[in-house]
């Protein structure tokens, strides 16, 4: 379904800027953004995302991985294509790397439109609806219209994203979206350009944003072998997000060999683990593993008097101890959305 895109202005000769994210593509007539999913035809920029959802399933609001918004219940989950990225590790290169793989002019669509989305996610009895499985941003405006059909009918929405939207891309959401687990994927600007096709300054951005906004954040580093595997760089990232919040749920997730990195073998249970103590020397009271079968490091406990919270065996929630958002205990007030 052809659409007029959003957030763009008109320049000389029919050129156009997008705002969408933060590579602020400048994109002339016939021509496509990075992302390849935004073209410029006649002066107009238009997305091609947005009958273009290919991915949808119901799952646990943990696998996003979201594990202090509304733990132990089920988000309705879609995606379309395209990243803005172009990451060498992409886990999910399929459906974000799909407009680079294949004629862009010959995408897959759909036509689910955006309040059916939602109230199948209602009848699903989801409490949740996520824009996840590529880069949300690229679809945008179905997202948009996804979310405010979603909170008419009582059911908030979530972002999983690279965090490379633009500060009027967020701002254009309106307070929709409740929660969003943003990609920290190193602390490094020159990793960012090389392997991501990104820089890293406007995620960190995002991150801190998102947080004063009253969005819930939590964040997720795959740690990937002589990449961003290093005790100091690992550390570089728990300071950044403890000054944004010691609050703020940090995920560590293990990497393992995929789409153009294949060189390496995958990460060890150990550094995940070394990973999660560096988080929280730092200071972080959330810290868990990923990609691990790890209960006790996947679980939620008190930071104040160390009891058991929250229990899980992989994406399942088989405890839950809480008093509304505070520990059952000693009545601490636990960060999230419960």
């Amino acid at each position: 379904m052809e659409k007029e895109a959003k957030l763009y202005r008109t320049l000389d000769n029919q050129a156009v800027q997008c705002a969408l994210c933060s590579h602020r593509c400048t994109i002339h007539d016939g021509k496509r953004g990075k992302c390849k999913v935004r073209y410029n035809r006649n002066g107009t920029l238009y997305t091609a995302t947005y009958g273009g959802v290919i991915a949808r399933n119901i799952d646990p609001i943990e696998k996003k991985p979201l594990y202090h918004v509304k733990p132990g219940t089920l988000a309705y989950s879609f995606g379309t294509f395209g990243c803005n990225f172009t990451c060498e590790f992409c886990q999910n290169a399929d459906l974000s790397q799909m407009p680079r793989l294949r004629n862009p002019e010959r995408l897959p669509q759909s036509d689910l439109r955006a309040d059916q989305l939602a109230h199948q996610a209602r009848r699903a009895n989801c409490d949740t609806v996520a824009f996840t499985y590529n880069e949300p941003t690229m679809f945008f405006e179905l997202a948009r219209d996804c979310a405010e059909e979603a909170q008419r009918l009582g059911i908030a929405s979530v972002f999983v994203s690279n965090g490379f939207l633009t500060e009027e891309a967020f701002e254009a959401f309106d307070g929709l979206l409740v929660a969003a687990n943003i990609d920290l994927k190193s602390f490094q600007d020159e990793n960012y350009r090389k392997v991501c096709g990104g820089k890293l300054q406007p995620v960190l951005d995002t991150i801190e944003r998102m947080w004063k906004a009253g969005t819930f954040v939590e964040a997720t580093t795959l740690v990937v072998p002589d990449f961003n595997d290093t005790n100091e760089e690992l550390r570089e990232i728990a300071e950044f997000l403890v000054s944004v919040s010691p609050d703020l749920p940090w995920h560590v997730s293990a990497f393992h060999p995929d789409y153009r990195m294949t060189d390496r073998g995958p990460t060890s249970a150990k550094r995940v683990l070394d990973a999660c103590e560096i988080g929280k020397e730092a200071g972080l009271h959330y810290v868990y593993a990923g990609n691990l079968r790890d209960s006790r490091h996947s679980s939620t406990h008190c930071p104040s008097c160390g009891r058991l919270l929250i229990e899980r065996t992989g994406f399942q929630v088989d405890t839950l101890n809480l008093d509304g958002n505070r520990c059952d205990s000693c009545g601490y007030e636990i960060a999230g959305i419960f």
